[in-house]
């Protein structure tokens, strides 16, 4: 008999993107509003993609069990 397939988590396959390393890339939070007191500096870096914290990594990579 044939396994289950699963699910991927829908929020996460719109949030997250497997890089070919294996690491996984998100955008920056804290770019959406109230940007007046934020600094130009800090703007521009969160334009920036980063990539998912080693502790955090298994938990994503549960939510994308194809990605």
């Amino acid at each position: 008999m044939a396994k289950m397939k699963l699910k991927t988590l829908s929020g996460a396959k719109k949030r997250f993107k497997m890089t070919a390393s294996g690491k996984i890339k998100k955008n920056s939070a804290n770019r959406r509003h109230i940007l007046t007191k934020k600094t130009t500096k800090l703007t521009r870096g969160l334009r920036m993609p980063s990539y998912v914290d080693k502790t955090n990594e298994a938990v994503v990579k549960k939510m994308l069990p194809y990605g």
